[in-house]
């Protein structure tokens, strides 16, 4: 297949790049790099600097004919989407929309989007939540990821392009941006070899459902397959709070840091773990790289980058 990954040169969709590209498909990546960069982008792969809002979006997918897209671009940090909730409309949704009709004009049969599961479903009703728990985002990034879920059953319905939205738990692994805001794991790995301090925000009880890159991508193969379609989580339906990530990543680095807590973030989800039975039960897809272990694994191809 020919296919187009938007964000491929950002943490999870260079993986998916690799991936399909070792399983032989011709894979163009799009990004404006303003998260990514360029030496997560496979040099099998062709890379075109372009951003979801431009007037060339168009005209560049009906030249290439593209026959699936996976849909990663994203402004992906929660709280911008709070500080600047028009932002990440004019990117998620915007940028989104202008994706979607430039696939409809060019023929494409498919697309792949990053949804999100704990962003979606809010303040939980009961745990794990499952696909037809309640839909409440409470953020503007939540609301972005339901929205775009939303237009790509209306371009089903109506165009056939084909969906699925796979509804991530927070993806952990090798390429994360360890700068940010969002991605403890990675920030704390950061921070620990280099001799700073990591902070816990609040209590550190918060939990959320963290899955290993290698999982995500093994999702994305199998909804490659014609008969995959529809909505599903891609989680472990194991909760794990940050001070026993903590707890573990100071082991795994030997670092000498101390556990400090600094001021809880106004307005954060206290508990989010959802199922991921549906995607079992249809496509047998399950997460295979426990929580422990894929920390292990994540530190020590961190500090092998780092030589």
């Amino acid at each position: 297949m020919k296919i187009l990954v938007t964000g491929g040169a950002g943490f999870i969709g260079s993986h998916i790049a690799d991936a399909y590209i070792e399983l032989g498909h011709t894979v163009h990546i799009l990004d404006n790099l303003s998260s990514g960069k360029l030496e997560n982008v496979n040099k099998r792969a062709k890379f075109i600097k372009l951003d979801l809002n431009s007037p060339e979006l168009k005209d560049f997918l009906i030249s290439e004919k593209f026959d699936l897209i996976s849909h990663h671009a994203a402004q992906m940090n929660v709280r911008v989407s709070v500080d600047d909730p028009i932002f990440d409309a004019m990117t998620n949704i915007i940028g989104g929309l202008n994706l979607y009709e430039a696939a409809k004009l060019s023929g494409v049969k498919k697309i792949i989007f990053a949804s999100s599961g704990g962003t979606i479903y809010g303040e939980q009703d009961y745990f794990p939540a499952d696909e037809d728990h309640p839909t409440r985002p409470c953020s503007p990034y939540g609301i972005s990821k339901l929205a775009n879920e939303k237009y790509l059953f209306y371009y089903k319905t109506v165009y056939n392009i084909d969906f699925v939205s796979l509804r991530y738990g927070n993806v952990y692994g090798l390429r994360q941006n360890p700068h940010g805001e969002a991605g403890v794991v990675a920030i704390f790995i950061n921070k620990m070899l280099s001799g700073e301090q990591p902070v816990i925000n609040g209590d550190g009880l918060i939990t959320r459902d963290y899955i290993y890159i290698d999982d995500v991508v093994k999702a994305n193969i199998i909804s490659l397959k014609d008969e995959v379609s529809g909505i599903y989580n891609v989680t472990t339906g194991v909760e794990t709070n940050v001070n026993f990530i903590f707890k573990t990543l100071k082991e795994l680095t030997n670092s000498d840091c101390e556990e400090f807590h600094g001021p809880p973030k106004a307005g954060e989800q206290r508990r989010s773990v959802c199922s991921y039975e549906k995607f079992y039960r249809l496509h047998n897809w399950k997460p295979e790289v426990e929580f422990s272990e894929g920390l292990k694994l994540t530190v020590e191809k961190v500090k092998q980058s780092l030589k």
